[in-house]
């Protein structure tokens, strides 16, 4: 790749949007997950299922880290962040995501809780070194894409014998979901998946085997380009016209089958399975997470503080769970652009850019008000 316009290319994008309606078949139907937060930001800002027949539609997957964390994590984390001298330490999102209570992170920082936004896990960490007299901890959250990090921070805490440094894992797995996904009953109405992007430069293609030849369910691996995504849907569409279903590679440029081997065996060096987690709007699934190995456990927040995790119903006026499971559509929410906003979030698919939600408010919200004014 030389220029990034090269994957925004308009005339191309109606070349492969041609193609997808001369070759999907308009009496069948195709439902497609992009299981990619990524993914589902890209296709509602750039407008692409307008570019898609009727047949083909897009469902939006629990791909956005922080829409999946469920209550009980960020509840247990704003109960430390109170009751503890520590200084928590996350990202950004997880600041603003609701939890229990009308509380949020953000809010207990406003009752003086030390709790301070971070751009990466080496950020905590520095503060760490600067500061020997606080406890720092990270509050580390997301797919195989940040886990590598969190587990070098780890590392280096220890080779430089860090005693006041830990981390509370919420670290999860895309595979698991995926199973969980398909596993539902929803699942037998999905016919293919847009695989994750990043997530797949680290575990690599071939995880996803299982999904072709368990489930019969093909899956393309997408770059986060418009151009990258069409393709993609170009690809499954295919498959499924021909009954195949096969793990294609449409991002070739940067995921292989064997992933990042480096970065696989630092992970593993650090972290274990957890033999259960929750997972907002698809409950408990079985070796899903990441938790530090017993070796590590001097680093591990949880222990060092005695943290209990507590299960947590969602709001009952929110459609998340529904949503991630792609069971709705942020539309679907009688709450949705209302008194759910992203500067009012009621629940998590509103504050990521990457949520399902939070993508719709801002691309797609208007194309629903000129439908029903038509």
């Amino acid at each position: 790749m030389k220029f990034v316009d090269e994957f925004r290319d308009r005339e191309l994008a109606g070349n492969i949007a041609f193609n997808i309606a001369r070759e999907a078949d308009p009496e069948r139907e195709y439902r497609l997950m992009e299981f990619c937060g990524g993914h589902t930001h890209a296709i509602s800002r750039y407008g692409l299922t307008d570019l898609l027949p009727p047949s083909v539609r897009m469902v939006h997957g629990p791909g956005c880290p922080v829409c999946v964390l469920p209550v009980g994590r960020i509840d247990m984390a704003i109960a430390l962040a109170l009751s503890q001298p520590v200084v928590l330490c996350t990202y950004g999102d997880c600041l603003r995501v609701p939890a229990s209570s009308g509380m949020s992170l953000l809010k207990a920082k406003a009752q003086g809780a030390d709790i301070r936004m971070v751009y990466s896990v080496t950020d905590a960490l520095a503060l760490a070194q600067k500061h020997p007299e606080k406890q720092v901890v990270f509050f580390a959250i997301g797919f195989e894409t940040t886990t590598p990090p969190t587990a070098v921070a780890l590392l280096q805490a220890r080779a430089l014998g860090l005693g006041n440094f830990s981390v509370i894992s919420n670290h999860v797995l895309t595979p698991a979901a995926m199973h969980a996904i398909l596993a539902l009953d929803g699942g037998a109405n999905l016919h293919g998946f847009v695989g994750p992007a990043h997530v797949s430069t680290v575990i690599g293609s071939a995880p996803y085997a299982p999904f072709a030849e368990q489930y019969r369910k093909p899956v393309v691996i997408a770059g986060f380009e418009p151009l990258d995504v069409m393709q993609a849907i170009l690809m499954l569409v295919r498959q499924i016209n021909a009954g195949r279903a096969e793990v294609e590679n449409e991002f070739t440029r940067a995921v292989t089958p064997e992933g990042n081997r480096k970065a696989q065996v630092l992970v593993d060096r650090v972290f274990e399975l957890r033999e259960g987690f929750e997972w907002r709007g698809l409950g408990t699934i079985p070796r899903s997470a990441l938790k530090l190995r017993a070796e590590y456990a001097d680093l591990d927040a949880e222990q060092r503080y005695g943290l209990v995790y507590h299960p947590v119903p969602d709001s009952k006026a929110c459609e998340c769970g529904a949503i991630l499971r792609g069971e709705k559509r942020p539309q679907d929410c009688r709450i949705f652009g209302t008194a759910c906003t992203p500067d009012n979030p009621i629940g998590s698919c509103m504050v990521s850019s990457e949520g399902a939600c939070a993508a719709h408010y801002t691309y797609g919200r208007f194309k629903d008000i000129a439908v029903r004014a038509a």
